[in-house]
């Protein structure tokens, strides 16, 4: 490599280095002193860096000589070579599943992604994904609710929601949103944090809130909390307490269940008629239910024992729903 181009790549490392730093800046920001020492450079070369990435369109704000980003107007710039794009097409393609209504962030992050590829194939398909998502019925309340716990959660703040579980009546509660967490198998958005009312850490869907606002309170995320070690052993979402469950399916269901990991616990096992047992290790029972009925009579409970019970309690609810086969 040059000395020219070893500079110009030294260059650019510095300016996202120095971006970073501006994005992640406290509320009032950063002195030139500080970012100098942060980025290990002198003033002037901040001063100079400073007005190169202004010049390049990076939102910069000052305030009393202090410097930060304007997160709503920044737009990071990212370089992906083929593989890379078609990882994203596939987090895309489920993004879109994922979507049941016209989330404009989503839109506007796709038509993004699919403006800044270079392949014209995946870009048309990126760019059909933004048009299936903008068709949808927009859902104005759930935007804001997410936007405003999206801020929280990247701020710190704590946050006031009028919360409505299931066939209860509405709470009103002051949260720390501590991570926020897609389902896997149906749409839902879940914001995991610390619950004032309940003095405790509570999981409560978004689509569920009816009311939320920012509260001028800062809150610090507690250092042994860990959200990927939380939801290891969850099914989706749910942190209750360890169960082990152990299914039979059948000979006909087998090739299916076996195609898929399910679980990070999973331990799968052949019988000789072709079926298989599948052993798992999941938070409660209420989460894995509605997948275990899917697979209907392909599949039997083996344990526990209020799984099984679960299950043919709905076998008999099906049956009076529908009646005698005639």
């Amino acid at each position: 490599m040059s000395e020219f181009n070893h500079r110009l790549r030294s260059k650019a490392a510095r300016l996202r280095n120095l971006e970073h730093k501006l994005y992640n800046a406290p509320p009032r920001g950063y002195s030139v002193i500080e970012l100098a020492k942060l980025c290990g450079v002198n003033r002037r070369t901040i001063y100079r860096d400073l007005e190169t990435l202004s010049e390049a369109g990076v939102p910069i704000w000052q305030h009393n000589r202090r410097y930060g980003l304007n997160r709503d107007a920044y737009l990071a710039t990212i370089r992906l070579n083929l593989n890379e794009a078609i990882a994203l097409f596939f987090a895309a393609r489920l993004l879109s599943h994922h979507s049941d209504e016209h989330n404009p962030h989503i839109v506007s992050a796709l038509d993004q992604l699919a403006a800044g590829l270079p392949d014209q194939t995946i870009a048309s398909h990126i760019a059909r994904l933004a048009d299936i998502v903008r068709a949808r019925p927009p859902n104005p309340h759930y935007i804001h609710t997410l936007e405003l716990l999206t801020r929280a959660w990247a701020d710190r703040r704590m946050v006031r929601i009028r919360y409505r579980a299931p066939n209860r009546p509405p709470t009103e509660r002051e949260i720390a949103p501590y991570f926020l967490e897609v389902t896997r198998t149906t749409p839902g958005v879940y914001v995991i944090g610390y619950d004032r009312l309940r003095n405790d850490m509570r999981t409560f869907k978004v689509e569920r809130i009816e009311s939320a606002e920012l509260i001028d309170e800062q809150f610090s995320i507690p250092a042994g909390f860990d959200p990927y070690e939380r939801l290891a052993r969850s099914w989706e979402v749910m942190n209750e307490a360890e169960v082990a469950i152990h299914l039979r399916f059948s000979p006909t269901a087998a090739p299916r269940v076996r195609e898929n990991r399910w679980h990070h616990s999973q331990q799968l096992i052949d019988n000789a008629d072709g079926g298989c047992d599948l052993y798992l290790t999941v938070a409660g029972i209420r989460e894995i239910l509605g997948w275990v009925l899917s697979w209907g009579p392909e599949v039997e409970v083996l344990a526990p024992e209020e799984l099984r019970i679960e299950v043919i309690s709905n076998a008999h609810r099906i049956l009076a729903q529908y009646g005698e086969i005639r």
